[in-house]
């Protein structure tokens, strides 16, 4: 049964440090769901797969390079947003260039999963950390 509402395709990256805490980052004032904390990421665009929408992504809100490849498949959401519905692919990162920076966010912060349990998220969000929680973030 379709709801009639346009699907929203969005990818979103678990950077995961060597001490196997995850980057989060705030979301602006100016944004919808402002001060709310979430995994760097954004639209795929026509055309895009992905991973390399992903990439793009995380080089234009945290200025660090990642290639498409050394994205992982970690879980997804579903969740209905206003007169669209958002489709969140969540993929999880070890390596990466560069040092993230909040280019497009309030802040940012390493965080472990207990940490981010505690945070304000957009819905979407959180049942990722659960997805997080079951993975283990010892360093690989």
């Amino acid at each position: 049964m379709s709801t009639g509402y346009p699907l929203l395709l969005v990818v979103a990256a678990a950077l995961i440090d060597s001490e196997g805490r995850v980057l989060v980052q705030q979301r602006a004032p100016d944004r919808s769901m402002p001060g709310l904390w979430e995994f760097p990421g954004g639209k795929v665009e026509p055309g895009e797969t992905p991973e390399h929408a992903l990439a793009r992504e995380l080089v234009e809100e945290l200025g660090v390079t990642v290639a498409p490849s050394a994205f992982s498949p970690l879980a997804f959401a579903s969740e209905a947003l206003g007169e669209r519905h958002l489709l969140l692919l969540l993929y999880a990162a070890r390596e990466w260039r560069g040092e993230p920076m909040a280019l497009d966010a309030s802040a940012i912060r390493w965080v472990n999963v207990e940490e981010m349990r505690t945070l304000a998220m957009p819905p979407a969000d959180v049942p990722l950390v659960e997805a997080l929680a079951a993975l283990s973030l010892v360093p690989a």
